[in-house]
């Protein structure tokens, strides 16, 4: 790709530009990615962004561009992600768009964005919500001194204090409102920011003129307190963002900074992860993860690839088998063959579809953020036609114009419709909490309400995760099980765990020597100086010396069941299986009788989600499925319409999680798949999932009568103010009574709803927890059984 001629291109937002050094020019190339057909991906950074309404500034104002394709903006990681044609602009000519619109940018590096040293955006506005919440505290108790009936001389010493107080308060927590209006206003634009500030701001002047002339009225109250509801909502919004972003951030950590590269002399040297080059060897000592995908070319060992499959069980890899960047090597040293670059690994795939299915989420808002668009011009012109009108039609005093105006900026300020939405959510959130369901995102909520497909990821999910013992073929005595579980106790392997476990506390006293692990088959040792070994059935009958013994135990074995094999004669077989989640059974037959279409991807073998399927009496599901198939089935589903609800735990279900309409994980899941997800449920049980929805639908409901109640406050109020009948004061009152309508209103989402999950423990782990699909009132049934797979 050649780069254009003009280093410095015509901008197209007005004038000359070339704010960047030709040097970024070049960066700016060399870091785009071809997408074939003369286009390129560029990818920038832009911390300004902090609504639906940039958003949608940016993508059109992007658009309109001629030498952009697509623009796509994403709120969560603040990111742009821009198709364009390089022979027909500069890259320069991007950046200064994006900074004529208002948004100061940099090059995306998802390097940089990992290594962030904490939010202080979040640090800011909690210090803001702090302030302003002091204040308010504070002159509200001087004005309850003042409205109770104070002398001339009181009431002015509060009103100078109140003034002392709001001043520095206005100026410190409101300084969230007056930069994003400042920046609006700089490029010609108007946002919901700016008729806060300006009513803020009006306010505290006219109070200050009142408190300095010896007037009898003054507003700081109603400054300081609007500010203070406002900061509440925004800091709410910041963190469940923030949250979103941490999955990425999670995954672009699993990344090995290098590897030592094997030479042809024999010696080895470390090489940045980045200068790994395809046909270069590299050395995978045990414990560490892939740092580039490759083929092994010496050794084996059990391989962790749950970032692939999300399956729990490791798998043995040896001589030629292909292996994947981010995944485990657990048990035994390796050589293998680079085959991929690190830009192009597996790991960077996932991260990829995470970005692409994250971006895809950008495109919804709420409908406070689409209010936006209409209701700063809206707020504007009717306080400048009111106080026109009040110069021309009413007493033709300056001063009685002003504070009409300034009543209807306060009285239509959006404090009610900045609470519709967090403080419902707020409720809800708690509500989940307290049954140990964590809400990541006030949105999901919304979208889960839309749901008319669920898909779920197997192992972990549907399922605890962890193997059990679920069948012994052939007997044996306590001397035999006392071998059995000191041979099982000596790996942490999970199938021997789960061995280890079917014996419980064993005390049979053996002693074990010569312990040997041999990866992709199993343990072996000397117990009371007979060979023993525990693992693969081929592998541990070896030992045998009459292999007819065997036939019982070999009987219904397969790749997944461990074998105990001694040389005194002994073969005892575990068929190990995982178990349903509590509830599973429930919750399938309550959600398909909601009319929800149900649906299994698996990256486990076809017997191991059929026997799921069927036990659950899910008739769709799918094996043998990888994180790029997840995600294209995801999104063939909302292709169709669907509105898709991902269930799943592990890394490789990351991607899926994040392409889905909205998404859970089980907090015992990855912290990526966990970081990923929407929501995550804390409890062991899978009747979290009618729960959930049942409080997104009533919650849906809330916000819109919230905002009815708004609207309904607005046509009654507005009127009010301009036609005189509101002062400031009035306004503010009027403002704060319909702040607390929809907060009470907001609280009846703490009654009781159609699905209880009666639990006493946060973690899931009362065992009298139950499912109930029922009012709250009623009777609860008796617990039901857990289910084996």
């Amino acid at each position: 790709m050649n780069a254009p001629a003009q280093s410095s291109a015509r901008n197209p937002f007005g004038g000359e530009k070339n704010r960047l050094r030709s040097a970024d020019q070049d960066r700016i190339l060399a870091c785009a990615h071809d997408l074939g057909n003369g286009l390129v991906q560029s990818d920038f950074h832009v911390p300004g962004m902090h609504c639906a309404g940039c958003l949608r500034k940016i993508e059109k104002g992007l658009e309109n561009l001629e030498f952009v394709d697509a623009a796509r903006a994403n709120l969560s990681t603040r990111r742009v992600t821009v198709s364009w044609r390089p022979d027909a602009a500069s890259g320069v000519a991007l950046s200064d768009a994006l900074t004529d619109l208002g948004f100061e940018n940099t090059l995306f590096d998802l390097g940089d964005f990992a290594g962030d040293g904490g939010d202080k955006t979040a640090k800011r506005l909690a210090l803001a919500v702090a302030a302003a919440g002091f204040g308010a505290a504070n002159i509200m108790l001087l004005s309850v001194s003042v409205w109770s009936g104070a002398d001339e001389t009181t009431r002015q010493l509060f009103h100078l204090i109140s003034g002392l107080i709001a001043v520095p308060v206005v100026a410190y927590s409101g300084r969230p409102f007056f930069a994003s209006a400042l920046g609006a206003l700089r490029v010609g634009r108007l946002n919901m920011d700016v008729p806060i500030s300006l009513a803020v701001l009006l306010a505290l002047g006219m109070s200050l003129y009142e408190s300095l002339t010896g007037g009898e009225y003054v507003y700081f109250d109603a400054s300081v307190t609007l500010l203070f509801f406002l900061l509440i909502g925004r800091t709410l919004d910041h963190m469940m963002r923030e949250k979103a972003r941490g999955a990425i951030t999670r995954l672009s950590r699993l990344a090995a900074k290098g590897a030592f590269v094997l030479e042809a002399d024999g010696t080895s040297r470390y090489v940045p992860l980045s200068d790994i080059e395809p046909a270069m060897t590299v050395l995978v000592p045990a414990g560490e993860r892939i740092p580039v995908d490759g083929t092994v070319g010496k050794g084996s060992s059990d391989l962790d690839r749950s970032l692939v499959t999300g399956e729990s069980l490791p798998v043995p890899i040896g001589v030629g088998d292909a292996v994947e960047a981010g995944t485990l090597n657990l048990t035994g040293p390796l050589e293998l063959r680079v085959t991929k670059t690190a830009a192009n690994s597996f790991l960077a795939e996932i991260v990829s579809m995470m970005e692409a299915a994250e971006q895809g989420k950008a495109t919804f808002s709420r409908i406070a953020d689409r209010a936006a668009a209409i209701y700063a011009p809206a707020v504007h012109l009717v306080a400048l036609a009111t106080f026109i009108g009040w110069m021309a039609f009413g007493s033709g005093d300056w001063h009685t114009a002003l504070l009409v105006a300034i009543s209807v900026l306060i009285i239509t300020c959006p404090c009610a419709l900045g609470l519709a939405v967090p403080i419902v959510h707020v409720v809800a959130a708690n509500r989940l909490m307290k049954h140990g369901i964590m809400i990541k995102d006030g949105a999901a909520l919304e979208k889960l309400c839309d749901v008319d497909t669920i898909v779920f990821d197997k192992t972990g999910t549907l399922t605890m995760g962890t193997p059990r013992v679920a069948d012994q073929i052939g007997s044996c005595d306590s001397g035999t099980a006392g071998a059995i579980a000191a041979l099982a106790s000596q790996s942490t392997h999970p199938a021997a765990k789960a061995v280890a476990a079917h014996f419980g506390d064993n005390t049979t006293t053996r002693t074990v020597t010569e312990v040997r692990e041999v990866p992709g088959s199993g343990i072996s040792a000397l117990i009371d100086g007979r060979e023993a070994r525990l693992g693969r059935a081929a592998w541990a009958f070896g030992i045998l010396e009459e292999p007819e013994k065997t036939a019982n135990v070999a009987e219904g074995m397969d790749g997944g069941d461990v074998v105990f094999a001694c040389r005194d004669g002994s073969a005892i077989g575990f068929a190990l299986k995982d178990r349903l989640r509590p509830a599973a059974s429930e919750t399938v037959k309550a959600l398909t009788a909601d009319g929800i279409k149900l649906m299994i991807l698996s990256g486990d073998n076809e017997r191991a989600v059929a026997d799921i399927a069927r036990s659950l009496g899910i008739d769709d599901y799918r094996s043998g499925q990888t994180p790029a198939d997840k995600i294209r089935t995801v999104e063939a589903l909302q292709a169709d319409g669907r509105h898709v609800l991902m269930l799943g735990d592990g890394i490789n279900d990351a991607p899926a999680l994040a392409a889905g309409h909205v998404s859970m994980a089980p907090s015992t899941g990855s912290d990526v798949g966990r970081l990923a997800a929407d929501l995550v449920f804390m409890n062991e049980r899978l009747d979290v999932i009618p729960f959930t929805r049942d409080i997104a639908l009533r919650t849906d409901r809330l916000v819109k009568q919230n905002f009815a109640l708004a609207v309904l406050y607005n046509c009654i109020a507005v009127p009010l103010a301009v036609f005189g009948f509101a002062t400031p004061l009035i306004a503010a009152i009027a403002m704060s009574a319909s702040s607390i309508a929809v907060v009470a209103n907001s609280m009846r989402l703490s009654l009781g709803t159609r699905f209880a999950i009666d639990s006493t423990s946060l973690d899931g782990s009362d065992s009298k927890s139950r499912y109930l699909k029922r009012p709250v009132s009623g009777p609860a049934p008796k617990p039901t059984a857990e289910q084996p797979a």
